[in-house]
């Protein structure tokens, strides 16, 4: 950490984080063991990754297919893979991003054409 830094107040560097740009996009998680996927979406991807991880290894996700898996395969069979990036319109205020993010993952669902049992 650089000498400023540390020398910022706590809403100095709360304001940063709230400037900073994530990756927002449509993503999977995939079991490279029977290539299943969890397909997903979210304005900050890392973070929404990490969560889906924690709650994995916690043995308590939403999804009992999917946590099944991991705790039978373990998380070193399992990946992580950005399919459509979505970048942010600093020119426009107004944006729906999440609602953009869930027409993005249905438009990636079609066009990947996965079939059902392959999805968890």
């Amino acid at each position: 950490m650089a000498l400023n830094d540390a020398m910022k107040t706590k809403k100095e560097l709360k304001e940063e984080y709230k400037q900073m740009k994530f990756p927002m996009g449509v993503f999977q998680v995939r079991n490279l063991t029977n290539d299943k996927v969890l397909i997903d979406n979210s304005t900050d991807m890392l973070s929404k990754w990490n969560r889906h991880k924690m709650e994995l290894n916690f043995g308590g996700h939403r999804n009992m297919e999917l946590q099944k898996d991991w705790t039978e395969k373990g998380e070193d069979n399992f990946v992580f893979e950005v399919l459509s990036e979505l970048k942010s319109k600093d020119d426009e205020q107004d944006v729906n991003y999440a609602k953009e993010l869930r027409v993005l993952q249905k438009m990636v669902i079609e066009e990947m054409n996965i079939p059902p049992e392959r999805m968890y």
